[in-house]
């Protein structure tokens, strides 16, 4: 439910056939939405199964960037729910490889949770009623770190939105230079 959530939040952000990278895809939800919408579609997850990969989606298996083949640019780049899991001391790096991979004029769409998910989800699983949750690997992450990260990587800000009950974070990013 909350994957779908994330999804529907990105959605507008993503234009009538885009090219687009989901970064962090997992099983190729947002992928498979989108379908036939899209121009071309790229996913790339350590999860990820190469072999779904059919007509104008391809799924990757790896971690972007260092296991993406090169390809030509995309319009749109998503990381649902990834920034806070990679390292601090790789985030700006990270984002840079996204700004090279988006073609001028390019957009990031990302989500990020709020602090007060990670401790929500503490409760949960020790009830025992989720399982598999990569909480220690948030990182402490904070979204207003989310701003001056992409500034740094060449990124304006077009869209700060809470959603989720304030503990979910929308941003949209446009590339500003080459």
């Amino acid at each position: 439910m909350l994957e779908r959530w994330r999804i529907a939040k990105a959605i507008p952000w993503i234009p009538p056939q885009a090219a687009l990278l989901d970064v962090g895809c997992r099983h190729g939800t947002l992928l498979e939405t989108l379908g036939p919408r899209l121009r071309r579609g790229v996913g790339i997850d350590p999860l990820a199964d190469p072999t779904r990969s059919h007509d104008h989606l391809t799924f990757h298996r790896g971690r972007f960037p260092d296991d993406l083949p090169a390809s030509a640019p995309f319009e749109v780049i998503a990381l649902l729910a990834v920034l806070e899991h990679i390292p601090p001391g790789a985030q700006p790096e990270f984002l840079r490889a996204c700004h090279r991979r988006l073609e001028p004029g390019g957009r990031l769409v990302l989500t990020v949770p709020s602090p007060r998910v990670d401790r929500v989800l503490a409760v949960l699983r020790a009830l025992r009623w989720v399982e598999g949750m990569s909480l220690g690997e948030h990182y402490g992450f904070t979204p207003r770190a989310v701003e001056p990260l992409c500034a740094g990587a060449g990124l304006r800000r077009v869209l700060h939105r809470r959603f989720q009950l304030g503990l979910n974070h929308l941003f949209v990013f446009d590339k500003t230079r080459a």
